[in-house]
């Protein structure tokens, strides 16, 4: 790509630029520190309200009574509903009891309310006792990375530090599958399905990837056309109603989850007459998962890892590593005969997983687009000399593959695994690698009230049972 087609920022506006950064972190160090004094706010009015009602008889109803009190007070002055405020004391009386670190960082300015909004979500399967231990290692992730980069480890993290396996807790969800309708208005309503994670996951891939699919076919019929035009001959008329099609991905991608439903046929209305194996039918999910070796081996019930998505239980990480086809599978091992370099432009298909399996997500700091769905770049143009190798390549999702294309940021692949970006500014930012989560650390002993599994128990015995008579869904899907 030629330097002279990158947007540009002249001096005056790069001058510009810095002031509007500079007043943008201000306002959010402030923003943060307010955010902070709330909490501690709300929080000191819900511990009024209960020394109000600590010396009544009836203590309970007492409290109950004293918090409306307050929180009616509050809601008023701030024109809220009392019950959003009562909500919101109870969220900050947990945050400055359970999470004072968090709360101290948030005031300095360290993290955001969305850290804050990751580490308390995630820790609410954790039982109180386990929950300083999570906070020390889940802060430790939110001031290294984004809230949305940084959920994952510590779901993982909270999952791993769990009295219950994973696989156990799974084995209890989703017996509690099922699926919902709800109204939108305007003739719309919202079709939901609570199923295991590899499931949702792979039909939401699957029906991606078929209006990806279709707006490629388009492309090619709007050029077809182009060119029947140009030439003075008549276009085809099935590619001039392919051409005409307007849908976005995401109208293609509920148009085709719709006609799966309703048909089990993957076409798109009328625009493809001759779909069938070779093109929409012969497209599957594809799914990236991370899977420890103890995990494999059925030394260990941990939570596995769906990357750049969330925790799924290891015996259906198992069950995914055991040979489904349609799943890409990738054992990490540090003993592997993985290809390092090409000759051509395009990455061979060993060398393009490793990338993918390297990066698992997007490579520009902050992003959570999968690996799998992102584009292999080139971070030294393969026209500029940059080699096909492992050193030179990275997963970009589309839009931050055209930012490094067409604007003044500047990206380089580090030996160790990071890239670092460069901003028109001059400011770098490092984007780290993401190894699978694995967290080593002085764990606090299960409490003694928690329950064990005694793989000799009645109880486990109906467990596996149930399972042989009634497989999980997944393993009659495709």
């Amino acid at each position: 790509m030629a330097r002279d087609e990158v947007i540009g920022f002249s001096d005056a506006h790069n001058a510009r630029f810095a002031e509007i950064v500079h007043a943008v972190q201000s306002a959010d160090a402030a923003l943060a520190a307010a955010q902070a004094g709330m909490a501690r706010a709300l929080a000191a009015a819900r511990e009024l309200a209960r020394d109000v009602a600590a010396s009544s008889p009836a203590q309970v109803r007492a409290r109950d009574m004293a918090e409306r009190a307050v929180s009616s007070e509050i809601g008023a002055a701030l024109h809220l509903s009392d019950r959003a405020v009562q909500r919101r004391m109870d969220a900050a009386a947990e945050l400055t009891s359970d999470y004072p670190r968090t709360l101290a960082a948030l005031e300095s300015g360290r993290i955001h309310m969305g850290h804050v909004r990751v580490i308390t979500d995630a820790g609410a399967i954790l039982p109180a006792e386990t929950r300083a231990v999570f906070e020390t290692h889940a802060l430790a992730q939110c001031e290294a990375q984004t809230p949305g980069r940084a959920k994952r480890a510590i779901e993982m993290l909270a999952q791993r530090l769990h009295p219950r396996s994973f696989t156990e807790r799974h084995l209890d969800a989703r017996e509690r599958r099922g699926v919902s309708v709800s109204a939108l208005g305007d003739g719309m309503s919202h079709l939901g399905i609570d199923a295991p994670t590899v499931l949702v996951e792979g039909a939401y891939d699957r029906a991606t990837r078929m209006a990806r699919a279709l707006l490629d076919l388009r492309a090619q019929a709007a050029a077809r056309v182009r060119e029947a035009r140009l030439s003075g001959r008549e276009p085809d008329t099935a590619d001039a109603t392919l051409a005409s099609d307007t849908r976005t991905t995401d109208q293609l991608r509920a148009d085709l989850m719709a006609d799966l439903l309703l048909t089990g046929n993957p076409g798109a209305d009328a625009a493809l007459p001759g779909d069938g194996p070779g093109t929409l039918g012969a497209i599957r999910a594809q799914i990236q998962v991370v899977v420890p070796a103890l995990s494999l081996l059925g030394a260990d019930e941990g939570a596995a890892d769906l990357a750049g998505r969330s925790p799924i239980d290891a015996d259906t990480a198992r069950r995914l590593a055991g040979g489904n086809v349609e799943w890409r599978r990738i054992l990490t091992d540090p003993a592997d005969g993985r290809v390092l370099t090409s000759d051509r432009r395009l990455a061979p298909t060993d060398l393009r997983r490793w990338v993918q399996a390297r990066d698992q997500h997007c490579r520009f700091p902050g992003c959570t687009t999968p690996a799998v769905r992102c584009e292999i770049d080139h971070v030294v143009d393969w026209a500029q000399g940059g080699p096909t190798a492992a050193g030179n390549l990275q997963a970009l999702c589309q839009r931050h593959h055209s930012m490094k294309q067409f604007t003044g940021w500047r990206v380089s692949l580090l030996d160790d695994g990071q890239v670092s970006w460069t901003s028109p500014l001059g400011h770098t930012y490092t984007d780290h690698a993401s190894p699978p989560v694995v967290f080593f650390t002085d764990e606090p002993e299960p409490p003694s009230s928690a329950p064990e599994t005694d793989r000799s128990s009645p109880d486990h015995h109906d467990r596996r049972t149930r399972d042989d008579v009634d497989p999980p869904p997944w393993e009659n899907s495709a």
